[in-house]
């Protein structure tokens, strides 16, 4: 009971303004620009999702960050692309979380390994207080896939499935 008490509060003391401070003026529109500029080599839809804390209801049942990183590719309808190959790149802040959440047509390409390394690479940044650097790092690995595996051809353009700007919660 303890522990599910002090979780509670823990994610109680976040909200979305930590987010924005934690990224800093401007990081919004430097990420949102980072997306837009991935997505115009390749078919991939990338969003990015800085979370403060869990909603009571996950709280309550005990849900993982990553189930809820799951959800949030659902909600946020990352998995409603053409090709199949969006993916979510997810923090949650009360936990110090990160998951990335790829659809179907992309995750066959790629193996667990790589996206834990992507997330080692955000979890450094984070730590060293460059949360901006580390989304921007993960972007830019995401960005790397999609364009091995859905690289578009010459004169091919990505139509804008899904928002580029991060969503703060």
């Amino acid at each position: 009971m303890g522990h599910w008490i002090t979780r509670l509060l823990k994610h109680r003391r976040f909200d979305e303004r930590d987010a924005q401070r934690l990224l800093g003026a401007g990081a919004l529109q430097r990420i949102e620009a980072r997306v837009a500029a991935s997505e115009s080599a390749h078919s991939g839809e990338i969003r990015v999702c800085v979370e403060a804390g869990l909603p009571f209801s996950y709280l309550r049942r005990i849900a993982t960050p990553r189930e809820r990183a799951v959800a949030m590719f659902g909600k946020l309808r990352v998995w409603d692309t053409e090709h199949n190959n969006g993916v979510l790149i997810y923090l949650l802040l009360a936990e110090h979380a990160i998951e990335i959440v790829a659809d179907r047509g992309l995750a066959r390409f790629v193996d667990d390994a790589a996206w834990q390394r992507i997330a080692a690479t955000m979890q450094a940044a984070f730590q060293r207080g460059e949360f901006e650097a580390g989304l921007n790092q993960a972007v830019d690995a995401v960005d790397a896939l999609l364009r091995e595996h859905f690289a578009l051809a010459p004169g091919e353009a990505n139509p804008n499935e899904l928002p580029d700007r991060p969503e703060l919660r």
